[in-house]
């Protein structure tokens, strides 16, 4: 089978974007890790496949891979490459698209700079929505994993995350700790685990270990998650620069019962096809 996709990236965080037909047969969860290999494949952090609308007044529905070729129900950065593609190949109305996936409708814009806003919905606090095994809502939990205890925010941005806050952002123990709340059964379906250093109340610096992937140079939907969890500990404003290890992101969210928005760029590097 021959695939034809685009590579695109956000701020680093690298996806192949494909167009399939709604009856196609995707590729294994095998052959997305081949895909991923960024030696022996292609090499990316997410696959997005986009299949014709499901809804109307819809432009695309899209589905989400990670490069462990697990499907997930979001993805913000690839959201935003979504938009642009579409936009560049003259879809949309005035740059304004509406955007169907397994994590629900989002709306995002093409700004006159080129950059991609998204709405990336409403925060939602309660655990059994990421899901996380908790009794109730909490503004931090703590528990026991990798040898320690451990304490963080969680928030799910149409997927799951659990923020911790760092003083020191280059000797946080990303990979271990990020390993240990996935591994964690608090977490059926595992998590993504941000680390938060506030510089002050509109700047942070984030890096994430994201589930089925590992440490990515950007994450969107991350990005969301630790100015979500910054903002309802009272320590972040209404529009935060997010520094990742990509650049920079902006993300916008007056407070509770809100809409989070996303903006950052989003670029294509190069188009090819693949035989399957």
């Amino acid at each position: 089978m021959r695939i034809d996709f685009t590579k695109m990236h956000g701020l680093g965080n690298d996806f192949i974007v494909m167009n399939l037909p709604a009856d196609a047969k995707l590729p294994s969860r095998e052959q997305w890790r081949a895909l991923a290999d960024r030696h022996g494949g292609i090499g990316f952090d997410q696959a997005l496949v986009l299949l014709p609308p499901r809804r109307p007044s819809t432009d695309v529905f899209y589905r989400v891979f990670n490069a462990d070729g697990g499907e997930v129900e979001q993805c913000g950065n690839g959201a935003r490459c979504v938009a642009a593609l579409l936009h560049r190949r003259g879809q949309g109305n005035g740059g304004t698209f509406s955007l169907d996936s397994v994590g629900g409708l989002l709306q995002a814009r093409v700004l006159n700079d080129g950059r991609v806003s998204v709405d990336m919905g409403v925060p939602d606090f309660d655990p059994r929505s990421l899901p996380f095994d908790a009794p109730a809502p909490a503004a931090t939990y703590s528990i026991s994993a990798g040898g320690q205890s451990i304490e963080f925010g969680a928030v799910s941005i149409g997927n799951p995350h659990a923020v911790l806050r760092v003083e020191a952002l280059e000797s946080a123990p990303v990979e271990h700790i990020g390993r240990a709340l996935q591994a964690s059964p608090h977490f059926p379906r595992q998590v993504n685990v941000g680390f938060m250093q506030i510089i002050h109340a509109t700047q942070i610096r984030l890096r994430v270990y994201e589930r089925g992937v590992g440490e990515t140079l950007a994450c969107g939907t991350g990005a969301c998650a630790a100015v979500a969890v910054g903002r309802s500990l009272g320590l972040l404003g209404a529009d935060v620069e997010v520094r990742v290890s990509g650049g920079t992101l902006s993300v916008h969210w007056e407070g509770p019962g809100q809409s989070i928005w996303l903006t950052g760029p989003a670029q294509q590097a190069f188009e090819g096809s693949v035989e399957i």
